[in-house]
C-alpha cells in the first residue's frame, strides 16, 4: 500500500501556488516520523524537482498566515546555534480534524513523479472521485487558475486542462470514462500508484537560481525519506526500489452516503424515434441515458421539420456501415451520425439529390426528370435577362 498524505482542500482550491501543494504533500509524508520532518531544502528540492528557491517561497507562503482566514499550514522549529552550525530545522503541519475539514488523498510519490500543476489537478481529481461529484472542465479550469501575472486569478484556458488530463492519463494516474457520468460528462479514476511506469523528478538541485534564503544549518539527517512504517527510524537507511503497479489500480468503493444516483426521468422514447435508431442499436447499449436523450431530441427536431423517417433511418444505416472505427459512440451519434448534410445544387432542390442523381441509390432524381419535361431550357437571352 503506498504511503497517502491527506491534503486540505483550502491548500488545493486556495492563494497557494502551484509548487506549495507539492511543496506540503512531501512535509506532511516526512512528518509521519515522530521526529517531524527534518529534510533541508536542498533536499525537498532534489526530490520534488524543483528549485531550491522555488522550495523556499513554498515554504515561507505555508509558514504565513493565508490572507483569507489567517490559518498557518505549516510551523519550523531552527535547531542552529550562533555560528551557524547544528541541524536542519524541524518542520510539522497543521494538525486537521478529517471529520470537520475536507480533504483529499494524495500519495506521497506523486508529489515528486508529477510536476506542481499536474499534483494540484490529481488533488482536485481525489477529491471530486470521493465525493462522487461529476466535474466539469470549467470547474477544474477554475480550480487551477493562474496565479501570478496578468492574469492572476482568472480561471485556467479550458485547452489547457484538457492537455494536463490527458497527460495524468498518459502517465497512468489517472483513467477517463468520456462521457459516461451525469448529462455527458466524464468520469474520472484516481489511482494511488501509476497503472505503467512513469517518470520521476531529478534529484539534482532543480533547474533555477537560488537565493540563500534558507537555514544556516549544513548538517542535514538522511533518514528523512518516505518510510512505509512511520514508527521506524534511528539508523541510515537506503532508499527502497520503486515497485510499480503493472495492473490498473482500483479504489475502494465510495460508501453509499457519497453515491449520487441518477435521479432524473426514465428514458422512454416514441416509436417513430426507435424506428430511426434501429441501424444504430449496437451502440445504445454503451450510452448514458443523458446521450440517448439528445439524440432522439435532435431526431425528432428533424423530424418535426418535414425530414422524412425512412430517409433519416437510411442515413442513420449507411453513416453506421460506412464507419470504420467509432472511437467515441454518443460524440459520434450527436456529431457526425445525424449532422444534417449541406444543401447540394440541383434543380429539384431535394437534399440527396446530386446534380441529378441520388446520394444513396445512385438512382436517377425523378424530381428532376419531371422538371426537365414541365420546363423545356430557355433560350441564353431569357437567362440574362434581355430580350431575344
Amino acid at each position: 500500500m503506498p504511503q497517502r498524505v491527506r491534503v486540505p482542500l483550502r491548500v488545493i482550491v486556495g492563494h497557494y501556488a502551484d509548487a506549495t501543494v507539492s511543496v506540503y504533500t512531501k512535509v506532511a509524508a516526512l512528518d509521519r516520523r515522530d521526529t517531524g520532518c527534518e529534510a533541508g531544502v536542498a533536499y525537498l528540492a532534489g526530490l520534488l524537482g524543483l528549485a531550491r528557491s522555488t522550495v523556499e517561497r513554498a515554504l515561507t507562503q505555508l509558514m504565513r498566515p493565508a490572507p483569507d482566514d489567517d490559518i498557518v499550514e505549516l510551523t519550523s522549529q531552527r535547531r542552529t546555534r550562533q555560528g551557524g552550525d547544528g541541524w536542519t530545522a524541524v518542520r510539522r503541519i497543521r494538525a486537521t480534524n478529517w471529520r470537520r475539514e475536507h480533504g483529499a488523498w494524495v500519495p506521497s510519490r506523486a508529489a515528486e513523479s508529477l510536476s506542481p500543476r499536474q499534483l494540484r489537478t490529481y488533488a482536485a481529481l481525489a477529491y471530486a472521485t470521493a465525493t462522487g461529484t461529476h466535474i466539469t472542465l470549467a470547474e477544474l479550469a477554475r480550480v487551477l487558475r493562474h496565479r501570478s501575472g496578468q492574469k492572476a486569478g482568472q480561471p485556467l484556458d479550458v485547452r489547457s486542462v484538457r492537455r494536463i488530463l490527458r497527460e495524468l492519463e498518459r502517465l497512468g494516474w489517472i483513467s477517463v470514462e468520456r462521457r459516461a457520468g451525469y448529462r455527458g460528462r466524464h468520469l474520472y479514476t484516481v489511482h494511488d500508484e501509476p497503472t505503467h511506469a512513469a517518470l520521476t523528478a531529478d534529484t539534482g538541485e532543480g533547474s533555477g537560481g537560488d537565493l540563500g534564503e534558507g537555514s544556516l544549518a549544513y548538517k542535514e539527517h538522511q533518514q528523512t525519506d518516505s518510510p512505509e512504517d512511520p514508527q521506524a527510524g534511528g539508523s541510515i537507511r537506503r532508499r527502497r526500489d520503486q515497485v510499480v503497479a503493472r495492473a490498473a489500480v482500483e479504489n475502494p468503493p465510495l460508501p453509499p452516503s457519497f453515491r449520487r444516483p441518477y435521479t432524473g426521468p426514465q428514458l422512454s422514447l416514441a416509436p417513430r424515434i426507435w424506428r430511426v435508431l434501429e441501424p444504430v442499436k449496437p451502440l445504445l447499449s454503451g450510452l448514458s441515458p443523458y446521450v440517448v436523450r439528445e439524440a432522439a431530441r435532435e431526431i425528432g427536431r428533424q423530424l418535426d421539420a418535414g425530414t422524412d423517417a425512412q430517409l433519416l433511418r437510411a442515413r442513420l444505416e449507411f453513416r453506421f456501415a460506412s464507419t470504420e472505427d467509432i472511437r467515441d459512440p454518443g460524440r459520434w451519434l450527436l456529431g457526425a451520425a445525424l449532422r444534417i448534410p449541406a444543401p447540394r445544387r440541383s434543380g429539384c432542390g431535394l437534399a440527396d439529390c446530386d446534380g441529378g442523381v441520388m446520394r444513396y441509390t445512385s438512382a436517377p432524381c425523378k424530381a428532376c426528370a419531371e422538371l426537365a419535361d414541365s420546363h423545356p431550357p430557355h433560350p441564353p437571352s431569357e437567362l440574362l435577362g434581355r430580350p431575344g
